[in-house]
């Protein structure tokens, strides 16, 4: 019987695959938070990325956005920018798209190609982290690179 891969392993492969140097770490605590995965890995919670799926509306495509843990995503003027109105994403659609679940959800492994757009108040830190697949995996990487591997479009989320 062939082995199941792992949403984790995905992650791990992907990074690989984009020779990323960094190291997926899996924690004994929950990261499925921002503050929580600041906490775990001590970092300011800006240095977190939330990668929160998107519907848009009229079309029903997926939008993925990379935005800073101390952030909120103001939908209506990401909206205005990609060029039409997006509403947070269900529990089932994330999954459906990504392959992960809410709190793991990671810039890399995805079960498809997703438009990215990346906070730019990331690019203010040296290191961030990210989700690595599941609710206490994460990686360390540096902003310059997240934008150039995941082909991430900057944009202002606020």
């Amino acid at each position: 019987m062939e082995k199941k891969i792992t949403s984790v392993e995905r992650v791990t492969t992907a990074l690989k695959e984009l020779n990323i140097a960094t190291r997926v770490v899996e924690l004994p605590q929950s990261t499925k938070t921002a503050a929580k995965a600041a906490e775990a890995v001590d970092c300011r919670v800006g240095q977190i990325v939330k990668s929160l799926l998107f519907k848009t509306r009229q079309t029903s495509k997926p939008i993925l956005i990379l935005t800073s843990g101390a952030n909120q995503v103001n939908e209506e003027s990401v909206g205005n920018i990609i060029g039409e109105e997006i509403k947070f994403a269900a529990a089932n659609y994330v999954r459906d798209q990504t392959g992960f679940a809410i709190g793991g959800v990671s810039p890399f492994g995805l079960k498809q190609k997703i438009p990215t757009y990346i906070d730019k108040d990331l690019l203010t830190y040296k290191i961030i982290w990210a989700a690595a697949g599941s609710h206490n995996a994460v990686f360390s990487i540096d902003p310059e690179v997240l934008v150039s591997s995941t082909n991430g479009q900057v944009i202002s989320v606020r």
